[in-house]
């Protein structure tokens, strides 16, 4: 698949490519990328076909919007040819109890920061960094459909939000005529599949993209550790790592580098391809501080794993969802459906114990 393959986020005409670069590692070299490296990333990027680009407020106390904002002060006309994410809620003044959450206030204030850090007049998906469990949601999804009326934002997103917060605040933008949710970034990856149950029930049942962070599990699937090679380092992200790095992730990591040797790829290329797989999925983020570390990603796209290998990483990590999904889809099934198949879905006759 190229990288110049788009799709339509969620119920929008939003085109967007099948790999989201993410900005996370773009600063000021302290931490991520300097600009030199972040430059030629996202140029790599946007030569192959590649338009999406996600970043935060909070990400390297706005040095990540910065950077943007530079790249598209030195190339004024990638910025309209780029889908531009930025996300709000992260409180950017400790101490100060309306500097962060999803208010009005504070959602007025982060967006024009954001702004003037990007260097541009409008943001194309302005994404709710999280759940704010103090704020109305009519507040909350008022104040984005007076931003999209005024012309700072095109669409907007939720992260890291309950289901049901999902659901609710997209029926009362609907119904109301204001500008509801298009899609979810959820985190997501061979090791974190617990938004296969309410978050993709969601995003199937409302018509949401899904576009999945960490799907590298903080670079536990990246290739970087084996059974050989299994201690962490001592940055920052592999503070993320340690917990999972446990018998049944190096069985994972086993099949994925048996995959990888047989398709002639790498174990990123292989654990990406497996994200990419999923019929939810629209966009995946992929962070990468090298352009190697690029090059590694992008090859994802011209991976395509077979059933037999989809159905063995598959059992893998298979996660054990909160109910009622065993309910749902276990003796749901029959209790329902009597012995007939329904749309394709077949079920034996339920038998009370």
């Amino acid at each position: 698949m190229p990288l110049d393959s788009y799709r339509t986020l969620g119920r929008s005409g939003l085109r967007v490519s099948p790999l989201a670069l993410g900005a996370m590692n773009f600063d000021d070299g302290s931490w991520g990328s300097g600009n030199e490296t972040s430059f030629a990333i996202l140029d790599r990027f946007r030569e192959a076909g590649g338009n999406f680009v996600d970043t935060a407020n909070i990400y390297s106390d706005g040095k990540s919007e910065e950077a943007l904002g530079a790249y598209f002060a030195r190339d004024p006309g990638a910025r309209d040819r780029l889908v531009l994410a930025t996300k709000f809620d992260a409180n950017t003044h400790p101490g100060d109890p309306n500097a962060g959450g999803n208010g009005r206030k504070n959602i007025r204030r982060q967006v024009e920061d954001s702004l003037r850090r990007l260097n541009t007049d409008y943001v194309d998906l302005y994404w709710q960094h999280m759940w704010d469990r103090h704020t109305p949601v009519e507040e909350t999804m008022s104040t984005l459909d007076d931003l999209v009326r005024a012309g700072k934002i095109r669409y907007v997103g939720a992260s890291n939000t309950p289901a049901w917060a999902v659901a609710e605040a997209t029926t009362i933008a609907r119904l109301r005529g204001w500008e509801p949710f298009i899609a979810l970034q959820v985190e997501y990856s061979l090791l974190r599949r617990t938004a296969e149950g309410e978050q993709f029930g969601v995003a199937r049942a409302l018509g949401l993209g899904v576009t999945p962070w960490s799907p590298l599990a903080s670079g536990v699937l990246s290739g970087k550790y084996t059974r050989a090679n299994s201690d962490p380092d001592d940055s920052r992200r592999a503070a993320y790592a340690a917990p999972h790095l446990t018998e049944s992730t190096f069985a994972l990591l086993d099949v994925l580098q048996r995959i990888a040797k047989e398709l002639d790829t790498g174990v990123a290329a292989v654990a990406l391809a497996w994200v990419r797989s999923r019929s939810e999925v629209t966009s995946t983020l992929i962070g990468a501080r090298t352009l190697a570390q690029w090059d590694a990603n992008a090859a994802s796209l011209d991976v395509h794993l077979s059933r037999e290998d989809l159905a063995e990483l598959d059992g893998l990590t298979a996660p054990r969802l909160d109910y009622p999904a065993e309910v749902v889809d276990g003796m749901g099934i029959g209790f329902q459906q009597g012995g007939t198949t329904i749309n394709g879905l077949s079920s034996d006759t339920f038998q009370r114990a």
